[in-house]
């Protein structure tokens, strides 16, 4: 090489890693603050389209503000009666919160409940309060603690909404802290080097500061929405895919390095020709299947695609240009204490995968027969799976304050008290409404709200020729018996004459938020998979192997399925996941099994066109094995570090993704897929050019 090629070499990777610290500087703070654009207020991530979305826009019109329900429950010790002293004394603490900023309008009179042993009242707030929400929710539990002889318990939508900002007040610190610890230890015990744990790791971090800071300033000109999950996934998934693609690439350098005798430039242009390919199109599978979720028609949904979107594409910026420029600069000292070596001079891999590669090799059918098998027995339990959506009180993982008030509340009142379906509807029809909603099954009371703005207290309010009926369901507004009401309640009123009737509220909107999701799921899960074949078609040139890898990775997906059924069920405790928790689930463990599949199919197909299809599986198998598996390790143990955050989608978005990673890392990566392209031999690449190569006649190594 010449002296100014030489020096080009060396120049080039000192102004990458100069830009890259200037992003590391100036856009590091951003991981911190996106928070601060973030909102947790479910109503604002409804279905589009849905009956209770339009109920929200026509509920403005009855009153100027949106408002945020807080229940205000008193209860006796021990379970005493409540006297009307207590009574009085609590309708005058409501109303003591007029005027208190955050607090709209005024708040209800205390009503007893019909068991004598419970006082109810309700507060509306302002459903924008952020940060102030929870010193206004102060300031009524103040208020109302004025009454002797009574606890006081906050409940409803104010009240939760509080405890899921608690819940997510972690997510900037501890969540990215002991990710990034993990991720450390793991690659420390790994590959025993100093330097390359680190480098990898400010690697990650530098690119989690860049996708923040992006994503900050789309949020904050309301391009799209963030929310504390979505926050958290950003944050673990480009920890994760930077992770797994500075490993890949690390790894390879490492050989290269052997085999160029040290010279840094020239061995870094061949570990980059062969992983840009296998890198790109592994960050093009999440990337596009991320997107696939602006088919949803949840906005949170919608909001994760182009946020993770715009997080692998840094993840994968960082490890092709700032990785790059810090190893050649490096060279060997990047490895030490370890020594580079080639895959030929260690024998053709660790002897761990040589042995798994002489299993596939001597019985490849009863490999992949085996491995279905166990898989096949897992998926029969997906369909135990229950995903019509978490109760209200195993959203929280902890014991959150706002369950235990609800579970108090229900104990007293009808479990829709205080959070009423709401329907809209015609004025000439409000008698008729108001009787039909009465006659369903599992409604309490239907009641006209009148100009005062409370039910029952004065003439109804007609705004535009519409009425607003609040309907409180017998049952808690969270569960299965109440959306099922709300189910009836609409077929129900929509059938009364000129109605017009529009059915909303709490448990409507969560009933449209399932059914959305199971739309969802009917529309995405293809497109994902089309995506993903139509990339491995391109990346491998063959048709068959890509119908195959997609068939194995959604046969992981469903087998994950099943195993997280029952540890929900029996080991959890949870009775049930949230809608979308599936959805979520199939993106990343398709798009991301994928991955794994792509970086040794690619490494086969490499091997193949040299040696043979089969000695290349073999030799792909045992090249890559190490390096796949800790960059599965190391990406399961990111996402099982989201099970820090108290939240049961969280928790359940957790155990799915790692068990599945480390499922497909282990399995169907390393037996399965193997096994069946070693059985299949060149027909396994039909109809590329592979398929019609001869095989050499010498044996594999």
């Amino acid at each position: 090489m010449s002296s100014p090629t030489r020096w080009a070499g060396r120049l080039l990777p000192l102004v990458l890693l100069v830009v890259w610290l200037a992003v590391g500087g100036g856009l590091g703070p951003y991981a911190g603050k996106l928070g601060e654009v973030a909102t947790n207020d479910q109503a604002a991530f409804l279905p589009r389209s849905a009956e209770s979305t339009r109920v929200i826009e026509a509920q403005r019109a009855f009153r100027q503000d949106e408002t945020l329900p807080a229940l205000v429950v008193w209860t006796a010790p021990g379970g005493g009666p409540i006297d009307a002293g207590q009574r009085s004394a609590a309708t005058r603490a409501l109303a003591t919160l007029t005027g208190v900023p955050g607090v709209v309008g005024t708040p209800s009179p205390a009503l007893p409940s019909e068991d004598g042993e419970a006082l109810r009242g309700v507060v509306q707030l302002r459903p924008d309060l952020g940060e102030e929400l929870t010193p206004t929710l102060g300031a009524i539990d103040r208020a109302a603690s004025t009454v002797p002889g009574t606890t006081v318990w906050l409940a409803g939508p104010a009240a939760t909404q509080a405890d899921l900002s608690d819940a997510f007040a972690g997510i900037d610190g501890l969540l990215l802290a002991v990710a990034l610890v993990t991720v450390l230890l793991i690659l420390l015990l790994v590959y025993r080097s100093v330097l390359l744990p680190l480098v990898i790791i400010l690697g990650a971090v530098f690119s989690l500061g860049l996708a923040c800071a992006v994503v900050y300033v789309l949020a904050d000109h309301d391009v799209l929405r963030v929310d504390g999950q979505v926050q958290g996934i950003l944050s673990i998934l480009v920890i994760g895919a930077a992770t797994d693609y500075a490993l890949l690439l690390a790894v390879r350098y490492r050989e290269e390095l052997a085999r160029h005798e040290g010279d840094r430039v020239p061995a870094m242009r061949a570990a980059l020709r062969q992983s840009v390919g296998p890198i790109t199109a592994s960050a093009a599978t999440v990337a596009l299947g991320l997107l696939a979720l602006l088919f949803s028609d949840l906005t949170n949904n919608r909001a994760l695609g182009p946020v993770g979107a715009i997080g692998i594409v840094c993840a994968v910026l960082s490890a092709l240009t700032f990785l790059p420029a810090v190893l050649v600069l490096l060279g060997r000292a990047a490895y030490w204490p370890a020594k580079p070596r080639s895959a030929e001079s260690e024998g053709g891999g660790h002897g761990v995968w040589r042995r798994v590669a002489a299993l596939v090799d001597r019985a490849p059918r009863k490999v992949w027969a085996a491995t279905l098998a166990g898989l096949l027995a897992c998926a029969a339990f997906a369909p135990a799976l229950d995903s019509r959506g978490v109760p209200l009180d195993e959203i929280f993982v902890n014991d959150a304050p706002s369950v235990a008030a609800q579970q108090t509340l229900g104990r007293h009142f009808p479990g829709g008290a205080g959070n009423p379906a709401v329907v809209i509807a015609e004025a000439g029809a409000l008698a008729e409404v108001t009787s039909a909603a009465e006659d369903v099954e599992g409604v309490d009371s239907a009641t006209a709200v009148t100009a005062s703005g409370r039910p029952g207290a004065g003439a109804p309010l007609v705004v535009n020729g519409r009425v607003r009926v609040d309907v409180t369901l017998a049952d808690a507004a969270d569960s299965d018996a109440a959306k099922d009401t709300v189910a009836r309640l609409r077929t129900t009123v929509h059938a009364v004459p000129g109605a017009e009737a529009l059915v909303g509220g709490y448990t409507a909107q969560r009933y449209d938020t399932q059914r959305t999701a199971e739309r969802d799921r009917m529309l995405i899960v293809p497109v994902v998979l089309a995506i993903i074949l139509v990339i491995l078609v391109g990346l491998l040139r063959s048709l068959l192997l890509p119908l195959l890898l997609v068939a194995t990775v959604a046969l992981n997906f469903v087998a994950t399925l099943g195993v997280s059924a029952l540890v929900f069920e029996h080991v959890f405790g949870f009775t049930g996941t949230d809608s979308s928790v599936p959805l979520y689930g199939f993106v990343f463990l398709v798009a991301l099994g994928v991955d794994y599949n792509i970086f040794l199919m690619s490494r086969v197909r490499e091997e193949s066109l040299r040696h043979g299809v089969r000695e290349g599986v073999l030799r792909g198998l045992t090249a890559t094995g190490g390096v796949i598996t800790s960059a599965g390790v190391v990406l399961a143990a990111t996402f099982a570090a989201l099970g820090v955050i108290p939240l049961a989608f969280l928790v359940q978005i957790a155990f799915i993704v790692a068990f599945g990673v480390l499922l497909d890392t282990l399995v169907v990566r390393s037996l399965l897929v193997p096994a069946l392209v070693r059985d299949l031999g060149r027909t396994a690449w039909w109809p590329g050019a592979l398929s019609r190569r001869p095989e050499p006649d010498s044996p594999a190594a």
